[in-house]
């Protein structure tokens, strides 16, 4: 298996193309800074992963601002902090801050030239609209949680992706769906039948961060440290054919 053997690149955003641990990190320090001992970095993002997580199945159709601001009134809770609503709003409307990795935009600019670049993310469609900015590309389609009404790692969230594709004559053995997340992408990529490209963004940390881990490790077919690599992977695959 080659990476030009696709057509499609399908992407989770957020984690793979925008850095939302940095995010979340930065934009959780009006609430952290309140707490009465110092948190790890990694304890912030386990806590913020595993309400999120909850709250997505437990409300799959709320839109993610919301998501984001109860994640922060029970981080509060948890941590010993009060919280207002305003406070929590703020969070929520947090994503158009978060910053995209160093690589992404000239990254996806290499391979939208040879790709057909499609988004499928865990985030309603104005967060997405305010990342897109940083990324630099036009992308050919774009699938939101609020568009399918339930948050990966739902396989309903792939199976829509699926239908749209099929529906402009992408089939599944044409996509490779690129993504940090073994939780949301890999592992429910692995039930439908997509071939994946681990973006192993923590390739240096323990944990699993503001993911869930996951009991089992999926399959992967191609695995890199950075958009970067992937693209120069691409590149070199290209000069030697």
């Amino acid at each position: 298996m080659k990476l030009t053997d696709f057509s499609t690149l399908t992407f989770d955003c957020y984690g793979t193309l925008i850095d939302w641990e940095t995010g979340m990190i930065e934009n959780l320090a009006p609430l952290t800074s309140q707490v009465g001992r110092e948190l790890s970095r990694d304890e912030i993002l386990d806590a913020h992963g595993r309400y999120e997580s909850e709250q997505q199945a437990n409300t799959p159709s709320m839109n993610y601002r919301q998501i984001l601001s109860i994640v922060y009134m029970m981080l509060g809770a948890e941590w010993g902090v009060p919280v207002d609503n305003a406070a929590a709003a703020t969070y929520g409307n947090s994503v158009e801050k978060w910053p995209a990795f160093p690589d992404s935009a000239e990254a996806l600019t290499y391979l939208k030239q040879h790709y057909k670049l499609v988004i499928l993310s865990n985030v309603d469609r104005d967060s997405f609209a305010a990342s897109n900015t940083k990324l630099g590309v036009t992308f050919d389609a774009i699938v939101t949680a609020e568009d399918v009404g339930s948050y990966k790692p739902a396989i309903q969230n792939f199976d829509y992706l699926l239908r749209e594709l099929s529906d402009v004559g992408i089939e599944k053995t044409d996509v490779l769906h690129t993504a940090e997340s073994l939780f949301h992408d890999h592992t429910p990529a692995n039930q439908v039948g997509l071939a994946t490209s681990w973006i192993h963004r923590r390739h240096e940390q323990k944990g699993s961060g503001a993911t869930r881990p996951v009991p089992d490790m999926p399959n992967i077919d191609f695995r890199f440290t950075s958009m970067q690599a992937m693209a120069d992977a691409h590149a070199a695959e290209l000069a030697s054919s």
